[in-house]
């Protein structure tokens, strides 16, 4: 923390807007969580969405501790279908897609929210596919 209360920090902060200060604070916590996560480089845009989507979704002190889209949507948030970035999830496969003795799951990685539909981004590093899928 030392870091943002040197003074010269401090006066270029000051200079930049508030769009800048929240890139920097989205780019720091994607960076913290990959390094913790043990998440390659390659899917940096995977962690800043994730981080995006967990700001948007948690409680913030600025709100009175309630999270921007409980402000929004005038209702409490649940927060259960939250994932850790980064960790072994397994995802279902179809019936369609296996046959009898084949798994019924894939080991995967989970890399965060589809902004597209309701499901999680999974990535199978052997076949170097990135899935959506609602059944993890």
């Amino acid at each position: 923390m030392a870091f943002y209360t040197s003074p010269a920090v401090l006066e270029h902060l000051n200079k930049i807007g508030a769009v800048e200060r929240k890139n920097i604070d989205l780019l720091e916590k994607t960076r913290a969580l990959m390094i913790h996560m043990h998440v390659p480089k390659t899917f940096w845009s995977h962690g800043v969405l994730s981080i995006a989507y967990l700001i948007n979704w948690l409680p913030s002190r600025i709100l009175h501790f309630k999270s921007p889209l409980e402000v929004l949507q005038k209702q409490p948030s649940n927060l259960s279908h939250l994932q850790v970035f980064g960790c072994i999830c397994f995802v279902h496969i179809q019936t369609s897609h296996r046959d009898k003795l084949d798994p019924r799951a894939a080991k995967c990685v989970f890399l965060g929210y589809s902004a597209t539909q309701k499901g999680y981004k999974c990535y199978h590093p052997p076949s170097k596919k990135l899935f959506i899928s609602r059944d993890v």
